[in-house]
């Protein structure tokens, strides 16, 4: 947007035109155009300034009037779209607004559009909000003192036709890209996260169940472990064992189950959230490759990083 023209531009117009010379010979002897003359002596006239307006800021004032009704069907509803926001606008408060229009009002009010963190509806359930409140407020305090003892543990699936979700090309042309359809292969990934790396990667080439999993905790994970070390798994059936969890505390370690429907509380989701981006980029298509990149990506965990990702899921440093 072009600047204003100077306060002593705009003097010498209003003298020039007050010395008795007409706007449109202002505007020629000065060399800007006539409308500007015409808006600066109205205006000059009317409140006796010759500040410029203000250049940019908010243009939606129309909308500001429904600011509750707005803010609060998105609060409801976070994925509604603007056109449904707009026909909803209309029904409820007659007023009459463009998608776009309400698009833009809202990143000004700091609604902006962001990507979803999904949590399960089941921890609406009393008995699961009552178990996540109590984790949180009876268990996390505890842990923050020692967050060197937790280990993590979970699996997750891979498979050989993974690849990258978005990309790019030419306005107006639908993005099409290929991965393998058919006769793919779904691997199994299970290690655990520590403070400070994740610790006993293994690899099967099957669904995780009790006897794999014992099998896991017996071999893989009971070496890694120390004394007073506190391993934590979500309530997949499957590690609910009484052989792994004796082999755990037969190593001096504890056992603690994470309440239902709480991954947000299991750093290690990020720690696999970062696996699967490398796999999707590399795209292998061979279990050989497939296991070669996991190795290869879990050898890129810094300490740090893990460090972060036991802050952002609530188990940080005190």
């Amino acid at each position: 947007m072009p600047r204003a023209y100077s306060r002593d531009l705009r003097e010498r117009v209003v003298a020039f035109v007050g010395c008795g010379h007409s706007r449109r010979a202002a505007a020629a002897h000065f060399d800007v155009s006539p409308s500007f003359v015409i808006n600066l002596m109205t205006a000059y006239r009317a409140r006796g300034s010759l500040a410029p307006k203000r250049v940019g800021g908010r243009r939606h004032a129309k909308l500001d009037p429904h600011r509750v009704f707005l803010l609060r069907r998105v609060a409801e509803k976070d994925d509604i779209t603007m056109p449904e926001l707009a026909g909803e606008l209309e029904a409820a408060c007659g007023t009459r607004a463009d998608p776009a229009s309400i698009s833009r009002w809202l990143i000004f009010a700091t609604a902006i559009a962001l990507k979803k963190t999904l949590l399960a509806s089941e921890c609406d359930r009393p008995d699961i909000r009552q178990a996540r409140e109590e984790w949180r407020t009876e268990r996390q305090p505890g842990m923050r003192l020692e967050p060197q003892r937790l280990v993590f543990l979970d699996e997750t699936g891979t498979t050989t036709k993974m690849t990258r979700l978005r990309g790019r090309c030419l306005k107006g042309r639908r993005l099409r890209s290929k991965a393998p359809f058919g006769h793919w292969k779904t691997q199994t990934f299970v290690a655990g996260l520590r403070c400070g790396a994740l610790t006993a990667p293994f690899v099967i080439d099957a669904p995780m169940d009790r006897r794999i999993f014992e099998t896991y905790v017996e071999t893989q994970l009971v070496p890694t472990l120390e004394k007073g070390d506190i391993v934590i798994m979500d309530n997949l059936p499957a590690h609910k064992s009484p052989i792994a969890e004796k082999a755990i505390l037969d190593r001096g370690a504890q056992v603690l189950f994470l309440p239902p429907y709480s991954p947000d509380l299991n750093p290690i989701e990020m720690a696999f959230s970062k696996l699967k981006a490398h796999l999707r980029a590399r795209a292998v298509r061979t279990i050989d490759e497939l296991w070669k990149a996991i190795g290869q990506i879990c050898d890129l965990f810094q300490p740090e990083e893990c460090k972060n990702y036991f802050t952002a899921a609530g188990y940080g440093f005190t």
